[in-house]
């Protein structure tokens, strides 16, 4: 029974610190989408400088920024565009 608690918590763990850095998820963006949206490009930028939703550019707070950032990336398409907005989605509790 212990075992399964132990088990229990360390997936819970797992699954609050498998979020990447909002920074390192730029990155990854940067490289996939060759021509940025103007309205995006900000937004990007920004979160190059964001550990995680916790952070703040600025006045303006991690979620707002990649909430921005997502509103302006529908030109983005592909795979990787795919998975790293159902990330950030789910970084800021978004479906």
């Amino acid at each position: 029974m212990v075992s399964f608690i132990y088990l229990c918590h360390l997936n819970q763990l797992k699954q609050t610190t498998m979020n990447r850095p909002i920074y390192q998820i730029a990155v990854e963006i940067r490289k996939d989408w060759a021509k940025v949206n103007y309205g995006a490009k900000p937004y990007l930028e920004a979160m190059e400088c964001l550990q995680d939703v916790n952070s703040k550019y600025g006045q303006d707070n991690a979620k707002g920024i990649i909430c921005y950032f997502l509103a302006n990336a529908s030109s983005w398409r592909g795979d990787v565009a795919k998975r790293v907005k159902a990330e950030l989605k789910k970084m800021v509790g978004l479906k």
